[in-house]
């Protein structure tokens, strides 16, 4: 049924649900899970006991009363009766029956739904807001699972635990590079070629690449003496680099806490000069972008590029640098240079994007509010090939492998990532970017901290950034995923979360959760976590390293090989 969810506690009590007069509540208030412990439950504190401090373990002594929705990060041991959540700390709480197990989480689910969407949690609910090509979703056991399985081996194998993979041994920090001028790191610009580049907030550092890692150069670009305009109001909060690393397209926000901005900057790194000032313009009328990214996985390295996409609210398009006759505009006149806009679509309502990403070939994909998942083609902007619903979590950051094969869409609480591949009536294998992927859909992978982890990391810090290893090269394999959550920087084997048969799967209900992962923990919240091109991994190593930055310096770390 439609509307506002019916209000009600799921109360537990020796593991069994309560009366249904207990559950009863008003209909402004949300879904909860209630855990209730008595006198009884306290002596049989080995059956329930309540993580507190990462130093600490002790029984629930009174009802905890917690919000059903992802910030709970519960997680289910099927095999211990068990699940994990946290509230206000971590807690663990055991059923003595599978049955009882079982209702709980099917209660759970049921509140969640409810909780992020609205609805009554049933079948036709479920139908109307997942769609009855996604129902593998709701349903994860009878979804499609066999495009899961087909990647390369890989260096790093399954774990025969679920105990996340915590050790450094593999993770080897090579170079630390301090940020000069004082200026605190913003934001990364790795570069594919010769250098990469420390965005701070007063300028931009320019460091070498190395099969380590990166080096400062000395070198520094200042964003006063004239090279900082009035049209940048703010440090900036993008850098994009384009024409073989040459050229940087500066993006700032206007203020207001808002990403939008009017208008980039583009800076001659050779002469350390901003060249021009562009502003975003349609039909003579000037418009916002939220968001910029070059055409394709490896577009920043052609010499002769000139194009870049942008993303806004409703808005999806190429912008183009030379003038609607494909000429050179003079940059020396500030008069001059208009973007083109050479192709797109503005949609009349309702997209609420948030952030996009390109594979190799130049398809997009896009996040939104609501948490969709789009994909368009490389070109047509106008109508989604296809588009993956919400989980109830806004999509705050998408990234996509060359290949186009697989998306990793990024949350406050986790990670999600997509298999794009479908076998078309044909019996073709093809993506959701080149066609309708009908009814044989993989259900989709969640990517999540432990409880634990997750309350160590900090209530209010929130995954960011999420981004496959990089890859511009066909038929070679992203091999690792890397997200960042406070001072966490957090990395997935690849490899590991498609393998179906792991240790992390084998006793969870619903969507398979991977919680095997590395942890890279810095003094300082971390501003962005990437590993570098493919081309700056060695032999002793399976991947390129990992450039970790915090606001006053920049770590790289190597992945051996060894044992």
């Amino acid at each position: 049924m439609g509307g506002a969810p019916s209000r009600e506690d799921l109360e537990i009590s020796d593991s069994e649900f309560e009366d249904e007069e207990e559950e009863s509540q008003t209909e402004e208030e949300e879904k909860y899970e209630d855990v209730d412990e008595g006198e009884d439950e306290r002596r049989r504190s080995s059956e329930k006991k309540g993580v507190q401090t990462p130093s600490s373990i002790d029984e629930i002594g009174s009802r905890v009363s917690a919000k059903v929705g992802a910030e709970m990060q519960l997680k289910t041991t099927r095999d211990q009766l068990r699940v994990d959540f946290v509230s206000m700390g971590v807690y663990a709480m055991k059923f003595f029956t599978e049955e009882d197990f079982k209702g709980f989480v099917e209660k759970y689910e049921d509140c969640l739904f409810e909780n992020n969407y609205g609805y009554e949690s049933n079948a036709q609910n479920k139908v109307k807001v997942y769609g009855k090509d996604f129902i593998g979703w709701v349903n994860p056991e009878v979804a499609d699972d066999s495009l899961w399985e087909d990647a390369e081996d890989s260096l790093w194998k399954s774990p025969k635990s679920v105990t996340p993979m915590r050790e450094n041994q593999d993770l080897r920090e090579e170079f630390e590079e301090a940020a000069v001028n004082g200026g605190a790191i913003q934001s990364l610009a790795l570069g594919a070629l010769d250098n990469s580049f420390l965005v701070s907030d007063s300028g931009i550092q320019v460091v070498k690449n190395f099969s380590h890692g990166i080096h400062g150069k000395g070198v520094y670009v200042n964003f006063d003496g004239g090279n900082r305009s009035n049209l940048v109001h703010s440090t900036p909060r993008k850098a994009l680099l384009m024409r073989a690393e040459t050229n940087m397209l500066l993006m700032s926000p206007m203020g207001d806490g808002k990403p939008h901005t009017r208008g980039l900057h583009q800076l001659d790194i050779e002469t350390g000069k901003i060249v021009t000032e562009w502003k975003f313009e349609k039909d003579g009328t000037d418009i916002t972008m939220r968001d910029v990214t070059n055409d394709s996985k490896g577009a920043q390295m052609d010499p002769s590029g000139s194009t870049f996409l942008g993303l806004d609210d409703n808005r999806l398009c190429r912008w183009d640098m030379r003038d609607r006759y494909g000429m050179v505009q003079d940059l020396a006149d500030p008069n001059t240079p208009v973007l083109n806009w050479a192709q797109g679509h503005q949609f009349s309502r309702g997209t609420n994007f948030q952030c996009f990403a390109t594979a190799g070939d130049g398809s997009i994909v896009v996040g939104s509010l609501d948490g969709k998942i789009r994909l368009y083609s490389n070109n047509s902007m106008r109508q989604a090939k296809t588009a993956f619903p919400g989980l109830g979590s806004p999509i705050t950051h998408v990234d996509v492998t060359f290949d186009g094969k697989w998306i990793l869409g990024t949350t406050d609480t986790y990670l999600i990532l997509i298999c794009s591949m479908f076998t078309d009536k044909d019996g073709k294998t093809k993506t959701g970017f080149a066609g309708r992927m009908g009814n044989k859909i993989s259900a989709p992978r969640l990517l999540k901290l432990t409880p634990l982890d997750s309350h160590m990391a900090g209530v209010n810090n929130k995954f960011r950034g999420a981004q496959f290893s990089w890859v511009t090269e066909n038929g070679k394999q992203e091999r690792h995923l890397v997200a960042t959550v406070g001072k966490f920087s957090v990395i997935w084997n690849f490899q590991q979360v498609k393998d179906g048969s792991h240790a992390c799967y084998r006793d969870q209900l619903g969507l398979k959760s991977c919680y095997c992962y590395k942890i890279v923990l810095k003094h300082d919240s971390i501003v962005e976590s990437r590993f570098m091109h493919e081309k700056f991994a060695v032999s002793d190593s399976p991947e390129a390293p990992l450039v970790v930055a915090t606001p006053m310096k920049v770590s790289s770390f190597s992945i051996s090989s060894r044992r």
